[in-house]
C-alpha cells in the first residue's frame, strides 16, 4: 500500500494555556491565576543557536520603524512581511526606534544575527533568507512581549539542515489558493523553506497544462465512491490555473519558501491516462476507478510520443516553478501491465535493458536528463534506486530511512521523509471527534525525537543528507480545517528538528516554545490539533460493581491534574473510582500549569460499557484506517476504525457479569481500495442469511459465538444503524471478538460503537 496507504495584527502571547482542544467533551476553564505572561526566553522558535543577553531593554510603546536599506529588495520583502503580520506595531514611520536590515558578507546560508538594544534593533545576514529569519525572530519576541519591552540581546542563529520541508497532497483533496497561502505563512513563521506540492495522482490532475487541456478537464474531476445503494455524492473537482500557481510561487518566494512541484511517473498516472488514453498501456479503466485509494496498476507507456508529451508537460511546469527542483515521483509503479505488453517487452530488448525495473530506471533517467539540460534537478522517491539513475537525482527516502542510507553511500543527495515516522496522515491521537486518517498514532513527541542523521553514514556520506520533510497525504483528509489539524503542531516539531539538526527527547522544553508560537499564529488563521496535550479519560465499571474506574493518560508522559465535580484539583497518580453522575475534568501540566482547555467527561452508569470505534482494537492490524462514512453528503459523518484487509475488532476486558444484551452501531462503506492481489486474502465466514451477520465470540476470534446480529436491518440504510442482540450468559471479564460474515468485501461493514447492557431486574 506504500506511501499513500501504509497519510495580521499584533498579538499578545501573555497566556500560555490558551490552545483550543476540540477533542474535549466540553470546554473546561483551567483553575484561575495559573497562566502567567509568556517567558521571552522561550519566545524564539525554532530554538536559536546562541542568545547573549545585554543590559537594558527596547521599549515598544511607540512601535517599531521598519528600515530596510534603499534598493535591497530582499530586505524590503522581509520588512513587508513583518508589516503584514504585526499590524500597527510595525507600521510606525515617525520617531519610533528602528528595526534595520543590513546585508553583510561571509555568513552561512540562511544564517542571521539579530542585535537588540535600547535604541532599536538590527538584522544582519548575507542572503534574503537570513534577513527574513532575523526579522521573524524579532516579530516573535515582539508578539511575546505583548507590545511591552524586549530585553537587550544578541542572537546568532541559523539552521543546521538546508531542507526543512512539508509535502502537501492537493491531488487527492484540493485546497484553495487562499488556503495554500495561509499554509505558506505558517511554514514561514516556523522558518521552513520547502513546500513539496503533490499536484497530480491517480485521483486527479490539478495543474493546468496548456498543451494538454484535457488533463484538468477530464482528470480534474471525479465522483466519490459510495457503498452499494447509498445516495451518490456530488462530483469532486478543483484545479489550479497557471496564473494562480505563479502567484502562489511568488508569494512563497517572498517568504523564503521554494515550491517543489511533483509530476509523478511512471505510476500514479490514472488521471492523465483517463484524459489521454494513448499515454497508457491500452488497459481499459473501469468507470469510477479514480474514486479509489491505494496503488493502481495503470502506468504510462514508454513510447517516444508519450515521453515527448511528458517533456512538454515538464517544460510548462518549469516555466511556472522557477526553483531548482522538480519531483518526478517514481514510486509504487506496479509493473504488471509492462510485463503483459508485447510492445513494452520489445522496447526493453531494443534498449538493451534487463527487465521492467531497468526500464523504469531508463524512463526516470530520460526525464531527469531533460530537466538537467534545462538547469534543473530531479527528485524521486527511493524506489528509483532500484534502477540506474543519474547522480544528479536527489532521492527522497520514504520506505523508512534505508533509501537515504543507500542513496548517500551511492553519492546521491537525499532527503529523509520516512513512513510512518513523518507521515502526517496518521492520526495524532485517538480522541473522540478527531478527524479520520491512517490508524497508528504518530505523536508530537515522536516527531520531535526523529533523528535526521543516520548513524550508519560516515561524515562524508552524511553531507548528502539535505534535510527532512513530513508528508501530508490527503486521501482521508477532505477539508482544509482537517489539513491544518493533521499537519500542526507536528510540522512545528519537523521545523525544530530541521533547524537544530537532531531530534530531542526534551518534550517539555519544546512545548515551552511551541505554545506561544501557536498562539501568535492564530491571527494568521492556524487552528492546530491540541491532541498531544489533551488527556484521554477512560472509564469502565468499578471492580465491585459500584461506580466507575477512571484512568487518565496523555502523550509525552506529562503530569496530569484532575478534579471531580469542581472540587480542589489533585495530581493524577493512578486510576481512581468516581460515582455515577460525577464530572471528571483533567489537564496536562507544563511547569505546574494547565495546558490547553483540558478534557471533561461525565460518569454515566449506562455508558460505562460503551466503547466507541477508536477505543477498540483491530485483530490483525494489517492496514488500519480511521475511515469516514460516505453518508450524508453534507453535515457530520461517522468515522470508523477498521482494518480493510481483515475487518475484525476486539473489545478488551469486557465486564460480563449480569450482561445479557449487546448493541452494535454499524455503518457500511465502499471498498474503494486498489490493493492488488491482497484483495484475495480478505476472507469472511460464510453468511447464514443473504446480507450476513455480525458474530461476537468469547475470548478470541475462534472462540464460541455468544451473540449473532443479522445485518439485514442495516443493509438498506446508508448511515449508521443500531443492531441489538442477546448475549449468552457469562461471568467475569473477557475479551470479545467481533467480526461479520459476508460473500465479499464490498461493502465493508464497520463498527461505530459497541455497548453492553445488564439484564433488567425481575
Amino acid at each position: 500500500m506504500g506511501r499513500h496507504m501504509a497519510s495580521g495584527h499584533l498579538l499578545s502571547c501573555a497566556l500560555l494555556c490558551v490552545i483550543a482542544a476540540p477533542v474535549a467533551a466540553e470546554p473546561v476553564a483551567p483553575p484561575a491565576a495559573v497562566a502567567p505572561r509568556a517567558d521571552l526566553a522561550t519566545a524564539l522558535f525554532p530554538t536559536p543557536q546562541r542568545v547573549e543577553p545585554h543590559k537594558g531593554q527596547l521599549d515598544l510603546a511607540r512601535g517599531i520603524r521598519l528600515a530596510p536599506p534603499a534598493g535591497d529588495e530582499g530586505a524590503a520583502k522581509a520588512a513587508g512581511l513583518l508589516r503584514g503580520w504585526g499590524g500597527d506595531l510595525f507600521g510606525r514611520t515617525d520617531t519610533a526606534p528602528p528595526l534595520r536590515f543590513r546585508r553583510v558578507t561571509g555568513m552561512a546560508r540562511e544564517a542571521y544575527r539579530l542585535d537588540i538594544g535600547p535604541h532599536g534593533a538590527e538584522v544582519q545576514a548575507s542572503d534574503d533568507a537570513g534577513l527574513l529569519y532575523g526579522g521573524i525572530s524579532f516579530w516573535q519576541l515582539a508578539t511575546a512581549s505583548g507590545g511591552g519591552t524586549i530585553p537587550a540581546q544578541s542572537i546568532a542563529d541559523g539552521p543546521a539542515l538546508g531542507w526543512r520541508g512539508a509535502m502537501l497532497d492537493s491531488a487527492r483533496h484540493y485546497q484553495s489558493p487562499r488556503y495554500i497561502r495561509a499554509f505558506i505563512d505558517w511554514m514561514a513563521a516556523h522558518k521552513m523553506n520547502r513546500l513539496h506540492w503533490h499536484l497530480v495522482d491517480d485521483q486527479a490532475w490539478r495543474i493546468e497544462i496548456k498543451a494538454f487541456p484535457r488533463l484538468t478537464e477530464v482528470g480534474g474531476v471525479r465522483q466519490p465512491a459510495t457503498a452499494p445503494g447509498a445516495p451518490p455524492l456530488p462530483d469532486y473537482r478543483g484545479t489550479y490555473s497557471q496564473d494562480e500557481l505563479r502567484a502562489i510561487v511568488a508569494y512563497a518566494a517572498d517568504r523564503g519558501i521554494e515550491i517543489v512541484p511533483e509530476i509523478d511517473v511512471p505510476g500514479h498516472a490514472l488521471a492523465a491516462i483517463r484524459a489521454y488514453p494513448e499515454w497508457g498501456m491500452g488497459v481499459p479503466v473501469p468507470p469510477g476507478t479514480e474514486a479509489g485509494w491505494g496503488v493502481f496498476p495503470w502506468l504510462y507507456n514508454s513510447d517516444e510520443a508519450t515521453l515527448a508529451a511528458l517533456e512538454t508537460i515538464l517544460g510548462e511546469v518549469m516555466a511556472i516553478f522557477p526553483g531548482r527542483y522538480i519531483h518526478i515521483g517514481g514510486d509504487e509503479a506496479v509493473k504488471d501491465q509492462w510485463r503483459a505488453s508485447d510492445a513494452t517487452q520489445a522496447r526493453i530488448r531494443a534498449l538493451g535493458l534487463k527487465d521492467e525495473t531497468a526500464l523504469q530506471g531508463w524512463f526516470m533517467s530520460r526525464l531527469a536528463r531533460y530537466l538537467e539540460a534545462h538547469g534543473r534537478a530531479a527528485i524521486g522517491w527511493d524506489e528509483i534506486l532500484d534502477g540506474e539513475v543519474p547522480p544528479s537525482v536527489t532521492i527522497m527516502s520514504w520506505r523508512g530511512i534505508g533509501g537515504a542510507i543507500e542513496a548517500a553511500k551511492r553519492g546521491h543527495d537525499t532527503i529523509l521523509s520516512p513512513a510512518p515516522a513523518l507521515y502526517l496522515d496518521h492520526v495524532q491521537a485517538m480522541h473522540p471527534g478527531d478527524p479520520p486518517g491512517r490508524g497508528g498514532v504518530i505523536s508530537l513527541a515522536s516527531v520531535l525525537a526523529f533523528e535526521p542523521q543516520p548513524a550508519e553514514l560516515s561524515p562524508a556520506e552524511s553531507r548528502h543528507i539535505l534535510g527532512l520533510q513530513a508528508n501530508i497525504w490527503t486521501e482521508h483528509i477532505r477539508t482544509e480545517a482537517r489539513t491544518s489539524f493533521m499537519a500542526w503542531p507536528r510540522l512545528s516539531a519537523v521545523a525544530e528538528v530541521g533547524w537544530r539538526g537532531h531530534g530531542s527527547s526534551d518534550y517539555p522544553a519544546f512545548l515551552r516554545r511551541l505554545m506561544p508560537q501557536l498562539e501568535r499564529l492564530r491571527p494568521l488563521g492556524l487552528e492546530p490539533s491540541a491532541g498531544a496535550w489533551t488527556p484521554a479519560i477512560a472509564v469502565e465499571p468499578g471492580a465491585d460493581g459500584r461506580g466507575a474506574a477512571v484512568a487518565l493518560s496523555v502523550q509525552g508522559d506529562l503530569p496530569i491534574r484532575y478534579q471531580i465535580d469542581g472540587a480542589a484539583p489533585k495530581p493524577y497518580v493512578g486510576p481512581f473510582v468516581a460515582s455515577d453522575g460525577a464530572e471528571i475534568t483533567a489537564w496536562a501540566l507544563l511547569d505546574g500549569r494547565p495546558l490547553g482547555t483540558g478534557a471533561a467527561r461525565r460518569i454515566r452508569a449506562d455508558a460505562l460499557q460503551k466503547r466507541e470505534s477508536r477505543a477498540l482494537e483491530t485483530c490483525a492490524k494489517k492496514v488500519d484506517l480511521l475511515l469516514e462514512d460516505d453518508f450524508p453528503a453534507e453535515g457530520p459523518r461517522a468515522s470508523f476504525l477498521i482494518d480493510i484487509l481483515a475487518p475484525c475488532w476486539i473489545y478488551r476486558g469486557a465486564m460480563l457479569d449480569k450482561v445479557d444484551r449487546i448493541d452494535l452501531a454499524v455503518g457500511q462503506i465502499p471498498f474503494n481500495f486498489q490493493v492488488g492481489k491482497d484483495r484475495d486474502t480478505i476472507r469472511f465466514r460464510a453468511p447464514k442469511t443473504p446480507e450476513g451477520e455480525f458474530e461476537v465470540r468469547l475470548d478470541d476470534c475462534d472462540g464460541p459465538v455468544v451473540a449473532m446480529l443479522p445485518i439485514a436491518p442495516a443493509a438498506a440504510h446508508p448511515g449508521v444503524t443500531r443492531l441489538t442482540g442477546m448475549l449468552a450468559s457469562t461471568q467475569g471479564r473477557h475479551d470479545l471478538c467481533v467480526t461479520y460474515t459476508a460473500a465479499g468485501p464490498d461493502p465493508l461493514w464497520a463498527i461505530d460503537s459497541i455497548q453492553l447492557f445488564q439484564q433488567e431486574p425481575k
